[in-house]
């Protein structure tokens, strides 16, 4: 698993450094709404069936959105944090552990201190809520008798989506309380896919497309001030804005600056420490209330085990689900059509990691995100390495 993401990793580096080809192709979006709105099935209701698929549409595609553009970066602490020992009027270490991969701790890292890193994971999306999208049998629209078990006439929709970000991001402590930060995230999406036609147990191809968009996502603007410090822990504000860097033609950017405000609490004393994370999002792709909690314990000098959970709820982000209504002309028969839910979804994922120091003041760290709940665009898992060195 390790070297397929280092093979991802080089691979989006690659292919978002290069420029775009002179050639015109169809974008991440077209690619979408040709797959959801291609329809062969008759159902003789225009204006509803207009309606359902531009629905269906604008749901994937906000979900990928919310996966691309809204979810924790790295964290901006760096694993290596240092307070003033007033008795020996010397720097030293102000935690054994090197914290957390997404949950923020409230210790900055230090006047004139700073760190900068490198992150990578790669995401196979599978299912959208319940619905799988990857086997065939997600139907978009069916016609059904009454009397029958089955549908006499479907389509279905098979889509393939995966995304590598790599994630360049640093920090620097302007005085022992206030620091600053960035994060700059180069993205990789592919999404191909096909639409069959089912029609009495005879399949037909109904249509067919892929694309791919490579390039810088949507850049972050970070700061953190520590409220609050003593020496079992502390209590800090953090604030960021998310610049609207990213093609959103293609699905990397939100197309709309993102605020985020947030509390943070720690309690930092030994080997085992905790964090807490609470705060809204304003703008982007779409409001947001969130919460986060980690663990991490310092097993060894070199090296902290780390367990996180993110809460968010989405405001903008819905699922879809077939609903039946008669059909217009056909007397018996009912029309299926994918079509959205109601809107605000609360998200869950836990991640589980563990950080090593290497050498000096470089960390490595890997860890496994999985969803705890199945509501908007999932994987089953997505691993990631990161990469952070301080001085």
């Amino acid at each position: 698993m390790m070297l397929t993401t280092l093979r991802s990793l080089c691979a989006a580096l690659l292919l978002c450094l290069l420029p775009a080809p002179a050639a015109a192709q169809e974008t991440v979006s077209d690619i979408v709404n040709f797959l959801v709105t291609n329809r062969a099935v008759q159902t003789d209701d225009f204006e509803r069936d207009r309606a359902a698929a531009e629905a269906a549409r604008q749901t994937i595609a906000r979900a990928l959105l919310v996966n691309l553009t809204s979810v924790p970066l790295a964290s901006s602490s760096s694993g290596f944090l240092y307070r003033l020992n007033p008795a020996l009027g010397t720097m030293e270490r102000a935690t054994e552990s090197f914290g957390p991969f997404f949950v923020e701790r409230a210790l900055t890292a230090g006047h004139g201190r700073a760190s900068f890193g490198v992150s990578a994971f790669s995401s196979g999306f599978d299912r959208l809520g319940d619905l799988r999208l990857r086997d065939g049998s997600l139907v978009t629209v069916a016609n059904q008798f009454r009397d029958e078990p089955a549908a006499f006439n479907t389509e279905s929709l098979t889509l393939l989506v995966r995304s590598t970000t790599l994630t360049i991001f640093g920090s620097v402590g302007v005085t022992d309380r206030l620091e600053i930060g960035g994060a700059l995230p180069l993205v990789q999406l592919t999404v191909e896919g096909e639409r069959q036609n089912v029609y009495r147990g005879q399949q037909f191809l109904q249509a067919s497309g892929q694309a791919s968009a490579s390039g810088v996502g949507d850049v972050a603007l970070r700061a953190k001030y520590t409220l609050l410090a003593a020496r079992g822990g502390a209590v800090a504000a953090a604030a960021e804005v998310r610049l609207p860097t990213g093609d959103e033609t293609n699905l990397l950017g939100a197309g709309a600056a993102a605020y985020r405000f947030m509390g943070i609490g720690s309690i930092e004393s030994g080997r085992l420490t905790l964090h807490g994370n609470g705060g809204l999002v304003f703008g982007g792709v779409s409001d947001e209330v969130h919460a986060a909690g980690a663990a991490t314990f310092a097993v060894r000098p070199r090296v902290t085990l780390s367990g996180e959970l993110m809460v968010r709820r989405v405001a903008e982000l819905s699922d879809v689900r077939l609903v039946a209504e008669r059909h217009p002309s056909i007397i018996g028969v009912d029309t299926q059509r994918l079509l959205a839910g109601e809107a605000g979804m609360t998200l869950a994922n836990a991640v589980a990691g563990v950080k090593w120091n290497v050498g000096r003041a470089l960390v490595l760290g890997g860890h496994v995100a999985f969803p705890l709940v199945r509501r908007g665009l999932t994987a089953p898992l997505t691993p990631t390495l990161a990469l952070e060195y301080a001085f």
